[in-house]
């Protein structure tokens, strides 16, 4: 008669088996799923995007939402926002079918995390025009979502230096991250200020002969959902230190981590 003591033993390690057998599919199939949309040309953010998640493809469940190659104002595979976890944004003065849009706006409503890069502030209005027939704008995207006031930017030969603040030194997005370096962006400054109230700005920029500007802040928004946006994001801001930990730390903030 095998003895109970054994029986407990080989039961212990055949459960242990199970479990390290099951645990890396259980692990990936429960990363927070981040959709990504991209629709600009100017930065080229789809492929330094599609860089960023493939380094983080362990941590994270992404899809990419591109624009439609046959026609710039409708985005390829929008339904996955419909189980997403946060929103990326990186799309610039794009006008959507008003059911895409609609898309959108119920995502934010739920009080879901949304990150923006860059363009982001002028995603879905064009520049003193009204929508192609069909298409429906977002106008105040920018103030609604980021908490934002992009109106324009300096000049595209003026080096920005970008300055921590006294509450970016202390946010977690910041975390991690060596203050003490000097960092700069070959990116135009945007001009944003001033910003909605609830924002809290980590990060300003600065170029010569002007007034500093904020660069990266967060939002809390009416929805109660929180936003983080940097006007970062050129093919040159991606390959230097600072802004793929500011969206790493970005993504876990966002997501409560």
């Amino acid at each position: 008669m095998v003895p109970v003591r054994l029986l407990w033993l080989v039961l212990v390690l055949f459960i242990q088996h199970g479990k390290a057998n099951e645990s890396p599919n259980a692990e990936l199939s429960n990363r927070p799923h981040v959709v990504v949309l991209v629709a600009e040309r100017e930065y080229e953010t789809q492929q330094s995007l599609k860089r960023f998640s493939e380094d983080r493809e362990e941590a994270y469940r992404f899809t990419v939402v591109a624009a439609d190659p046959n026609d710039r104002n409708r985005l390829i595979g929008l339904d996955s926002l419909q189980n997403a976890d946060l929103m990326l944004v990186s799309v610039r003065r794009r006008t959507l079918p008003a059911e895409q849009l609609a898309l959108i706006r119920d995502f934010i409503s739920q009080g879901k995390p949304v990150v923006g890069i860059r363009t982001a502030s002028h995603a879905f209005s064009l520049r003193n025009k009204k929508p192609p027939e069909g298409r429906t704008d977002w106008q105040d995207f920018d103030q609604v979502v980021f908490g934002g006031n992009y109106t324009n930017h300096y000049g595209n030969d003026l080096q920005v230096k970008l300055i921590f603040t006294d509450t970016g030194s202390k946010h977690p997005i910041v975390k991690g991250i060596d203050e003490n370096r000097k960092y700069f962006s070959s990116g135009s400054l945007y001009r944003v200020s001033p910003l909605m109230q609830g924002t809290k700005v980590l990060m300003r920029g600065q170029v010569k002969g002007h007034p500093a500007e904020p660069i990266a802040w967060t939002y809390r928004r009416a929805d109660g959902g929180k936003s983080f946006y940097t006007s970062l994001g050129t093919t040159d801001d991606f390959q230097g230190l600072l802004l793929p930990e500011l969206l790493e730390n970005a993504l876990l903030w966002g997501l409560g981590k």
